[in-house]
């Protein structure tokens, strides 16, 4: 069954923010770009939690986004993380997508702050009223501190411009609730829920590991939704093991970037609060991609 945000059915790739001495690396940032397109992935997600958000200020939000869009040159789709705790910064940052002549709009639920589900209700809708782009509402309760619940999203669904939802709950009752009772289109949020969340009617991820194995999780979720189940499963096995081997090692994306620096796609710099990984956890990583075949 087609969903409303189909166009953004398969690989969505939640883009690192490249770093050198503190500032962000565009150089890197564009060469990023251009491989995921050689790769094959269908979508950037850039400035989301992978991408260290958190950290940028809002002049850097803004230029990474037009940075990514600008070297996409409409070859790959980019859902531009624009997410906030507050409203009006939030439809800032959306508009400022919108301008840039992003995709999509990738937002997260709003962090620290707890809203009550009217709250939720009334932000999403409020952005979605402001700025005419499709949006996916993103829901990640262990990141924001609150759970965006089914019929709250289901509601929000309604607006015409809210097209998808990134699914990061771990939930799989959440996920078939959502799927039940609206159009939305689900994207998981958990690179090892992927496979699970395709089999109740999910259309694709939005992936942290696809920063450095797009073709694998490209090829995993076309063969499910080509109904090759049997290659979907292999593929789900092959990447499970490296997701939890490499990104339980700290928080996303310490281990994300370390991994990239590893395969000569990143200096591996990450921002205050987050610190690298140590001698014995970058041992660790090392051993996961040899074992995968990746050194």
């Amino acid at each position: 069954m087609a969903t409303k945000g189909e166009r953004f059915a398969g690989l969505t790739v939640a883009l690192i923010t490249p770093f050198k001495n503190g500032e962000v690396d565009y150089p890197a940032l564009r060469k990023l770009v251009d491989w995921h397109v050689e790769q094959g992935t269908d979508c950037l997600a850039p400035v989301g939690t992978t991408g260290e958000s958190p950290t940028l200020d809002h002049e850097e939000h803004e230029k990474v986004i037009a940075a990514v869009v600008e070297q996409a040159k409409k070859r790959i789709k980019v859902m531009a993380g624009t997410g906030s705790n507050s409203t009006k910064e939030a439809i800032r940052l959306t508009k400022a997508a919108k301008a840039a002549g992003a995709d999509g709009s990738l937002l997260v639920g709003p962090y620290y702050n707890k809203p009550t589900q009217e709250g939720y209700c009334k932000h999403y809708m409020a952005v979605a009223d402001a700025v005419d782009l499709p949006i996916c509402l993103y829901n990640i309760p262990g990141r924001t501190g609150s759970n965006i619940l089914p019929e709250t999203i289901v509601k929000i669904g309604q607006h015409p411009n809210v097209v998808a939802v990134k699914e990061a709950t771990g939930s799989m009752d959440q996920a078939s609730s959502i799927l039940a009772a609206s159009d939305l289109t689900i994207l998981s949020g958990d690179d090892s829920l992927t496979l699970p969340l395709l089999s109740i009617g999910g259309r694709g991820v939005v992936s942290v590991v696809g920063n450095i194995v797009p073709k694998d999780l490209k090829a995993m979720v076309s063969a499910y939704l080509g109904g090759n189940h049997a290659e979907a499963i292999r593929l789900h096995f092959k990447l499970f093991t490296l997701c939890r081997d490499m990104l339980g090692l700290a928080t996303n994306p310490i281990p994300l970037k370390a991994a990239m620096k590893m395969l000569g796609r990143d200096s591996g710099e990450v921002r205050l609060p987050l610190t690298p990984l140590d001698a014995a956890l970058e041992s660790k990583l090392r051993q996961t991609l040899t074992a995968y075949g990746l050194l």
